[in-house]
């Protein structure tokens, strides 16, 4: 099998961190998954590439490397705004035009956008560099309060640990949520964060109980508690909160309500059983705490356009990931993204 070819292109000064949110995911390599991505680095001239913590990076492949990419990221660019050599715009360019998936990470975004691949459509960088973005390209509609933006041939990110959810997510594209979520599993992370999710949380207007309003133990909790009727309400009590409380925290930490919330984590599991078991859909209902089929069949289709027995036929085990299949599984998760919360589920 044709490992998928990742490619970072690194600037000085780079950011070792942006770099690692692509590096985790697509670079290493975990003995219980097949590996379905070879990664790379390169940089406009290979090298000692210095990075913001003042260390330095060998770097051996110059920009030829990004000319075998199936996606280019472009995982930070220091200083934000600064003018990329015509080299790498060409390369990034030509990248685009023979189809490869350009991606950025958190300021990387003005590079993209100087390449002209932004143009006309919507994209996020970090909330702090979102007004200077807008204002440099106009012909940009910068979004601050998202973690991420995909159009499928040009994807964007938030800042920093945004980074890694923009990853996930095409990963998610590529090989659907149960391979993605063992991957945040190994990462110790949370399997799935919606890219319309707020960029950060809201300020609290009183001080010393930002622990004790955590959602942290809540969440767990309710992940475990999949397979039940589960309604705010009760959600709320668990919490020892009243529901307007608990809808509070969840905007505030989440930037989303508890029911869409909710739904939505029913539904990766749902389709996390398509993808990787035989069972019957009357079974991953009951098991996700959607009641019935036809309730699961309801949710699935508004949520991503599709019915379950279709995803499964087009996603599940042992179904290669063509192109077309990883545009249909993009086309799920931003439909996925368009959520609406719901209070009884």
């Amino acid at each position: 099998m044709t490992c998928h070819r990742v490619v970072a292109l690194l600037n000085e000064p780079q950011s070792p961190f942006e770099l690692a949110c692509a590096a985790e995911v697509f670079g290493t390599v975990r003995q219980d998954l097949p590996a379905h991505y070879d990664f790379a680095v390169c940089a406009r001239r290979p090298g000692l590439v210095r990075t913001t913590v003042g260390h330095s990076i060998l770097v051996e492949q110059g920009l030829a490397a990004l000319q075998a990419a199936d996606t280019v990221i472009v995982p930070g660019w220091q200083p934000p705004g600064a003018a990329a050599p015509p080299d790498v715009i060409d390369e990034l360019r030509a990248a685009h035009r023979r189809g490869a998936r350009l991606a950025a990470i958190c300021t990387g975004a003005f590079v993209l956008a100087q390449a002209g691949l932004l143009d006309g459509r919507s994209a996020t960088t970090h909330w702090r560099r979102t007004t200077q973005l807008a204002t440099a390209f106009p012909r940009v509609s910068v979004d601050a309060d998202v973690l991420y933006i995909d159009h499928g041939d040009v994807a964007t990110s938030a800042g920093t640990g945004a980074g890694i959810d923009l990853c996930l997510h095409l990963v998610r594209s590529d090989h659907g949520a149960a391979y993605a979520a063992q991957i945040a599993r190994s990462m110790v992370l949370p399997p799935h964060r919606e890219g319309s999710q707020l960029q950060y949380a809201a300020p609290t207007t009183y001080a010393g109980t930002r622990a004790a309003e955590s959602l942290a133990p809540l969440l767990e909790w309710a992940l475990s508690q999949l397979d039940a009727r589960l309604t705010v309400d009760q959600l709320a009590a668990q919490a020892g909160v009243s529901g307007r409380t608990l809808a509070r925290r969840f905007v505030e930490q989440l930037g989303t309500g508890p029911g869409q919330w909710l739904l939505g984590q029913r539904l990766d599991a749902a389709r996390a059983l398509l993808e990787q078991t035989d069972l019957p859909v009357e079974t991953i209902a009951t098991r996700v705490g959607l009641s019935s089929a036809v309730n699961l069949r309801r949710r699935f289709r508004n949520a991503f356009g599709v019915t379950p027995s279709a995803y499964r036929r087009t996603f599940g085990e042992g179904t290669a990931a063509i192109p077309a299949q990883r545009k249909a599984r993009r086309e799920y998760e931003n439909r996925g993204n368009a959520l609406v919360a719901d209070t009884q589920l």
